[in-house]
């Protein structure tokens, strides 16, 4: 009978573990495919409510949550009377930078090396180098590509951060077309 009871519980307990919606979960693989199912349309699908509008961008709630984040959004970038875009989800903040740490590498296993379907193209594999991050570094960033991009696909980098802000450490998601780092690494050289 004592067996009987902690193999039952033993399935109720991986149960509730299984079922509660994690950031780290799978759904964040599918929340991320359907961002960069979207990336050809500028985001045009996923872009909800205008949450604020400067005079160089304009940010919209996403549709697309990723469980447990704290926000998701879509920014529009005009530089240079061109409108680029961009989706950013702030996964996990803390004051702690070990338990920062643990997620920014969870986050990194579950992206990583995991294949994204888009509609009319070959499937693409997430490919980035991770890097361990250190505490004295305020920024860690792990780049990845889609493989093998082509078209316009070339263009969209997935970029993972952990990053030290005022006093807290946050994990973001950062998804974006490379033309947009370069247009915004020219304007802050002009201006």
């Amino acid at each position: 009978m004592r067996s009987i009871l902690t193999t039952f519980a033993f399935f109720i307990f991986t149960s509730a573990l299984l079922a509660q919606d994690d950031v780290f979960s799978n759904k964040t693989n599918l929340a991320l495919e359907k961002v960069v199912k979207d990336f050809p349309n500028r985001f045009h699908n996923i872009k909800g409510d205008i949450i604020v509008q400067h005079a160089e961008t304009v940010e919209y709630k996403s549709t697309i949550q990723v469980p447990g984040a704290s926000s998701c959004i879509v920014t529009k970038h005009i530089v240079s009377n061109t409108d680029s875009y961009s989706w950013s989800c702030t996964a996990f903040v803390t004051r702690d930078f070990n338990v920062a740490k643990n997620k920014y590498k969870e986050i990194f296993e579950e992206i990583a090396n995991t294949i994204i379907k888009v509609d009319g193209q070959k499937p693409f594999i997430i490919s980035g180098q991770y890097r361990n991050p250190i505490e004295d570094r305020k920024l860690t960033a792990v780049l990845f590509e889609l493989l093998p991009a082509v078209g316009e696909m070339k263009k969209l980098k997935i970029e993972l951060d952990l990053q030290y802000v005022v006093s807290e450490w946050k994990v973001t998601l950062n998804v974006y077309d490379s033309d947009h780092k370069e247009d915004q690494a020219t304007a802050s050289n002009t201006n």
